[in-house]
């Protein structure tokens, strides 16, 4: 499946907490691997390739692509956020990062998405990638546009490119939510690699989850596209419901798919969006 024109790979937002899985488990995939991110990371290796840019900063975004085949795109604030830096990190920063994909001939990208996307929608409801956004917060509000821009530069421009709407990255499911979104991190970089190297990837949205067998979303695209999840979450239940154990009562979160990033200012009617159509 290797893509024989990937030759440097690219993550951003090396500092952050999955890229820091991703490049130790990347290492020796492709024949370069660079890291950017605006500081340099306090863990750097000796052996690892990095470059300072601010993706806020389109010159400089530019700047670290050129030569570069293929972007794992994770740089962003990860959390919610006031929407001042929300703008300027993941949507003005996202933005750049494809503008600048497009004027240096980048062949691949891989979007981090979220959940976070379609956090308003029920824990009762299984859903598709085909089902409307819900966004549950404005880092939702991000992602969904990520998911947009990407389309946009996709279809227009005909980048290639692989949107994962990502559950949570860890070495298990930490709470009760967790047991339906919970993604290993050999999964995630499963679902990179088909994101740069399958040559039927033109425009993809796809689950960052593993094979949960509580799971709300259908991953029918990554499965389509070879994805073969190594890990359950099922596995290790009984954690994650001693770690559930220990967490206050949430009564919007604990009824959405977002949970707290829904429930923190929630002032809606959690009936209307319980019944709501599903679409």
């Amino acid at each position: 499946m290797v893509d024989a024109g990937i030759h440097t790979c690219l993550i951003t937002g090396a500092a952050g907490n999955i890229a820091r899985r991703l490049r130790q488990l990347m290492r020796g995939i492709y024949p370069k691997l660079l890291l950017t991110d605006r500081a340099t990371p306090n863990d750097l290796a000796s052996d690892e390739n990095f470059i300072a840019a601010d993706l806020g900063q389109l010159d400089q975004v530019e700047r670290a692509l050129t030569g570069v085949d293929a972007v794992v795109h994770l740089g962003a604030m990860s959390t919610e956020s006031d929407w001042e830096t929300i703008l300027t990190a993941n949507i003005q920063g996202t933005y750049n990062l494809f503008e600048a994909a497009r004027r240096q001939k980048v062949k691949r990208v891989v979007f981090a998405s979220s959940f976070h996307a379609i956090g308003f929608y029920p824990r009762t409801r299984r859903i598709t990638v085909d089902n409307h956004v819900r966004p549950d917060s404005r880092y939702g509000v991000s992602k969904a546009f990520g998911e947009a821009v990407a389309a946009f530069y996709a279809h227009k421009f005909g980048l290639r490119i692989m949107c994962i709407r990502i559950g949570n990255i860890a070495d298990g499911p930490a709470d009760l939510r967790r047991l339906s979104g919970w993604c290993h991190p050999q999964d995630l970089v499963q679902l990179v690699r088909i994101g740069i190297e399958h040559p039927e990837v033109n425009y993809e949205i796809v689950w960052g989850i593993s094979a949960n067998e509580r799971a709300w979303w259908d991953n029918e695209p990554a499965y389509r596209l070879g994805y073969r999840p190594i890990a359950n979450a099922e596995t290790m239940r009984d954690e994650a419901l001693a770690g559930q154990a220990t967490l206050p009562p949430d009564p919007i979160g604990d009824q959405l798919q977002g949970g707290p990033f829904a429930s923190a200012e929630f002032a809606g009617d959690i009936t209307r969006i319980r019944y709501a159509p599903l679409r």
